[in-house]
């Protein structure tokens, strides 16, 4: 019994160790956590475009002063055209350099330094951020075909970029052959698949739909462990190619190294069939034999072929022809007696005698007088 209620405090410390509590966050790195700070210097450089540049010395004191507050040095090079970011002695979050090399490449991909309301760029300093700049510019071969493309990704008034931000909670920018996003890392592998999907001619509508349908499952606690297959729309990816189509496919023949066996040469069949070791008295009466047997049967053949024309053909049984019996017409003789009673009666030129009125009874005619 003691055995037993360990087994079952231990399962239930594994399932509480397991759970994660609600609203539970993790706890911030701070200097506490690594007072003796780096041992080494790192440092990462990215370059940017030239017309990036009036923005880039605009927020520059900005961006200073964000990277300070983490002890991250960063220098801005107009005549090379690139920016670095190195620590210093007092950095003392390992992953802060990181965060850093991530925000100017956000800068040089056209990502604003602050946007309305919401910092955009300055983010990806927290812990709970990332970004993830997709290159689309290789995806598509035809330049007119990308163009399309980037723009239904895009939609009309940027609809569908918004819908994709509400939905993955991310800021998505797409700039020339790169589409730059940031957010949580679950927002940004839906961001990722629908960018390729559209790439790949699946319109984004589909993915938006799919995201609908699984935000609104999330937030119903029965189906938190359940599959939402069911729940998803499946749609088919209709290809219809109007190359036409060969009414003959040659079907091709597998592909082997060796080359085909030679053909059996005469003195090869000689020597199959033991010819190659008779002597030419013999070989000669052979030969006469086969020729015999030969025109023996092209004979019997010829024979054949003349009987033919001496067999007669065979009669068909005679069939005798019976007389089909006239149809008697019904006549109908009291019609016809009717119609020459008629034609006697009545008298040309003279007008239609009318029917003779039938005689009243006597009662009938004193009833009328009185």
């Amino acid at each position: 019994m003691l055995y037993e209620h360990k087994d079952e405090c231990c399962l239930a410390d594994e399932s509480e160790l397991l759970t994660v509590p609600d609203g539970w966050k993790e706890p911030q790195f701070t200097k506490d956590d690594n007072p003796r700070g780096l041992l080494e210097e790192s440092s990462f450089a990215t370059l940017f475009p030239k017309y990036r540049e009036a923005y880039l010395k605009e927020c520059w004191p900005l961006v200073q002063k964000a990277l300070g507050e983490i002890f991250i040095n960063a220098t801005l090079d107009l005549i090379e055209g690139s920016i670095t970011v190195n620590t210093t002695k007092k950095t003392f979050d390992p992953y802060a350099i990181i965060r850093a090399r991530d925000l100017i490449k956000l800068l040089a991909r056209s990502v604003p330094f602050e946007q309305a309301r919401a910092k955009a760029a300055v983010r990806i300093l927290q812990d709970d951020m990332a970004c993830d700049i997709i290159k689309i510019g290789s995806l598509v071969r035809n330049r007119e075909r990308f163009v399309k493309r980037r723009q239904r990704l895009i939609g009309p008034k940027g609809s569908t970029l918004k819908a994709l931000e509400l939905l993955t909670n991310c800021y998505v920018l797409v700039q020339g052959n790169t589409v730059s996003a940031l957010g949580p890392y679950s927002g940004l592998k839906e961001v990722r698949k629908v960018v390729l999907d559209t790439m790949k001619n699946i319109h984004p509508i589909y993915n938006i739909k799919t995201l609908m349908i699984k935000r609104e499952l999330a937030n119903d606690p029965d189906l938190c462990t359940q599959s939402w297959e069911r729940f998803l729309p499946n749609f088919r990816h209709k290809s219809l190619s109007k190359r036409q189509q060969p009414k003959k496919k040659k079907v091709k023949k597998e592909y082997t190294p060796f080359p085909p066996a030679q053909p059996e040469s005469k003195v090869d069949r000689e020597l199959a069939s033991g010819e190659f070791f008779l002597r030419e008295s013999e070989k000669k009466r052979r030969k006469l034999n086969e020729i015999k047997v030969k025109q023996a049967e092209a004979l019997s053949r010829k024979q054949e072929e003349r009987k033919k024309a001496f067999i007669p053909p065979k009669e068909k049984p005679a069939v005798k022809k019976t007389k089909k019996a006239p149809a008697v017409d019904k006549l109908d003789i009291q019609a016809i007696k009717d119609k020459v009673k008629k034609a006697k009666n009545k008298k040309l030129g003279a007008p239609p005698q009318k029917p003779a009125v039938p005689p009243v009874d006597g009662k009938k005619k004193k009833k009328s007088k009185s």
